[in-house]
């Protein structure tokens, strides 16, 4: 090992849920950490030189695609984003994300859990009007784009249902995700439906009402948006309804 880089410990939960036999455990595994080194790179590097059995997700690396979403000390993080550098005693604990199926060791189903979510808050503009796509599509003022679109960040990574206490308890709860669409289409202008409408879709305790504010959302956020403003927002609009 260089005299340069030091030696981390990287301890990974290992379990396939088809694998009767098996019982869950935790994995060590130690390597040398190299400048710049991410968790990303971490894994990579376990899995071509000591485990070729270990799974995790990843696609763009680069925070763009919200893959790579797990638990690292405590803490739902995007591996791609995470330096091993921030964990000064060089001790590293990865777990998959809760609250969602799990497909293998670190790799989680926030994929069939986001759908079944667009689905239940219709994450889709609704309107009478036909479109005819040979005409300029509508106006809208920028300030209301912008406020619109900045909701459309939103990568679905899953680190705001994984880190919401709210969710762990209510397992219907839609989480602050699928707020965050309720929202972005209830200020698009495009979208005619009415607050009755919304309500119908949020206004319980597994939606708007079940939020507890802990504001676990909007800490672990790796896009830093607005999640507990929109969810304040969306109660306020919501409340008077019935």
């Amino acid at each position: 090992m260089s005299k340069t880089n030091r030696e981390i410990t990287v301890s990974i939960f290992k379990y396939d849920p088809q694998d009767k036999e098996n019982e869950a455990k935790f994995v060590d595994y130690k390597l040398e950490e190299t400048p710049g080194m991410t968790l990303f790179i971490a894994l990579n590097n376990i899995r071509a030189n000591q485990d070729a059995d270990l799974s995790y997700d990843f696609v763009c690396r680069a925070g763009i695609c919200g893959s790579c979403g797990m638990v690292v000390n405590g803490k739902p993080v995007l591996a791609c984003r995470t330096l091993t550098s921030s964990y000064p005693d060089g001790k590293i604990t990865l777990l998959p994300m809760p609250a969602f199926e799990l497909i293998k060791d670190l790799s989680v189903n926030t994929g069939k859990w986001m759908d079944e979510m667009s689905k239940r808050v219709e994450s889709w503009i609704v309107t009478n009007k036909e479109t005819d796509i040979s005409k300029m599509e509508e106006k809208v003022e920028p300030k209301v784009a912008e406020e619109v679109f900045e909701l459309d960040r939103c990568i679905e990574c899953g680190l705001c249902v994984a880190s919401c206490a709210t969710k762990l308890m209510r397992p219907n709860f839609v989480g602050a995700v699928g707020l965050n669409r309720v929202a972005r289409f209830q200020m698009d202008p495009h979208d005619q439906r009415t607050d009755e409408d919304f309500y119908e879709l949020v206004g319980d305790d597994d939606g708007v009402f079940g939020c507890m504010s802990l504001l676990g959302c909007e800490d672990h956020c790796p896009k830093h948006l607005p999640l507990q403003n929109k969810i304040a927002y969306l109660r306020r609009k919501l409340v008077s309804v019935k």
